[in-house]
């Protein structure tokens, strides 16, 4: 229970009782990722249930606003301090890990950040507020568990080391039977492991590892991935 209340301290911002963790802890609360996931997708399809009644962008906008609400931005912090030192590095990875490190952002942040604002504003208005985007955030944050299997921290001291060696593989196995339960009902999640593991390949060849800011900008990608699925899927059927 403790290391779920850290997950949920971690990656929401909703209300959580003070509690003493190690570091171990800490590192550790990544198996519960997912299910935090799920619960910022209730509040978000609540909240864009609640906006759609007065109008279909009214809902859209709603969701939207409280998907950042609920995450304090943290994800998108992270994409922008991806994208800054991607758009800064030019090709010298030890530039782009300093720009990232940096707490400013810059234009490239911004256009980022704004970039996936409407992106998500026009999808969610395409998808309509269907019981699946309670989905979305719950099925991106199993990619941090693979993430960080799969790819080497590069900062030491930092939360891509802390959760290098907290992910075991019956946390993979059990995370990944229940997204094929979920598969079942909505199929655009099938996409997911094509999406988890293009951003891994991604990130090792343009950072060559992991961090807690490309985790984060791993999250939104995957999430705006999982939308576009939901959005075709809809169209199509």
């Amino acid at each position: 229970m403790k290391r779920l209340i850290v997950a949920f301290g971690f990656l929401t911002r909703l209300p959580m009782p003070r509690v003493d963790v190690s570091a171990d802890d800490f590192a550790a609360a990544i198996r519960f990722y997912p299910i935090v996931g799920l619960a910022i997708g209730a509040l978000v399809a609540a909240a864009g249930w609640l906006g759609a009644l007065v109008d279909p962008w009214t809902g859209a906008c709603a969701a939207l606003l409280a998907w950042i609400a609920v995450t304090g931005a943290l994800h998108l912090d992270g994409l922008a301090d991806l994208a800054d030192g991607l758009g800064a590095a030019h090709g010298n990875r030890t530039r782009l890990l300093a720009v990232m490190a940096d707490p400013h952002i810059g234009s490239f942040g911004v256009v980022a950040i704004v970039g996936q604002m409407l992106a998500k504003l026009v999808l969610l208005h395409a998808i309509g507020m269907s019981w699946g985007l309670i989905l979305v955030p719950f099925a991106a944050r199993t990619g941090p568990l693979v993430w960080a299997k799969l790819l080497p921290p590069l900062r030491p001291g930092g939360l891509g080391a802390a959760v290098a060696g907290a992910v075991r593989a019956h946390d993979l196995l059990g995370w990944g039977l229940l997204l094929a339960l979920a598969a079942v009902a909505m199929p655009a999640l099938f996409v997911l492991p094509l999406l988890v593991l293009g951003v891994a390949a991604w990130l090792r060849r343009t950072l060559g590892g992991v961090t807690g800011d490309a985790h984060g900008a791993g999250i939104e990608i995957v999430e705006t991935g999982l939308l576009v699925a939901l959005a075709v899927a809809g169209a199509l059927g």
